[in-house]
């Protein structure tokens, strides 16, 4: 099985401990890189120059300063439209579901994050 290469986009640094703490079974097995950007910019530079290669999927939260993670959907939409996109944000409401939806998002993860539910809606698109 090949590693699949997950790039997390939150401007929030405490993210990337959260993620490797709560994916460490999968990354020492070698199932999942994980990849961090604190931007929608910085993540947009690095799919864009192909930093990260085979890139598998993108999670990116929504409230970001600069690039929002609206933004970066409809950039990554247009640049990698079979791109797998998963959005995040504490914030529940319908409207902004449906937008990220209507973007091309293929999932919309609420925060705190479920990551039991995380990892089977990961599996699911990679059918592992």
């Amino acid at each position: 099985m090949t590693t699949k290469r997950i790039l997390i986009v939150d401007d929030e640094e405490s993210i990337k401990l959260l993620y490797d703490r709560m994916f460490r079974r999968e990354i020492s097995s070698e199932q999942y890189e994980l990849y961090f950007s604190l931007s929608g910019e910085d993540a947009l530079e690095k799919i864009k120059n192909d930093a990260i290669k085979d890139i598998t999927l993108v999670i990116s939260d929504i409230n970001m300063p600069g690039l929002s993670g609206f933004e970066l959907l409809k950039e990554l939409k247009e640049f990698k439209p079979d791109l797998p996109i998963f959005m995040s944000s504490a914030y529940t409401d319908q409207d902004r579901q449906n937008l990220a939806m209507e973007l091309g998002a293929l999932e919309y993860i609420t925060k705190p994050v479920d990551f039991a539910l995380l990892k089977e809606k990961i599996k699911k698109i990679y059918s592992i």
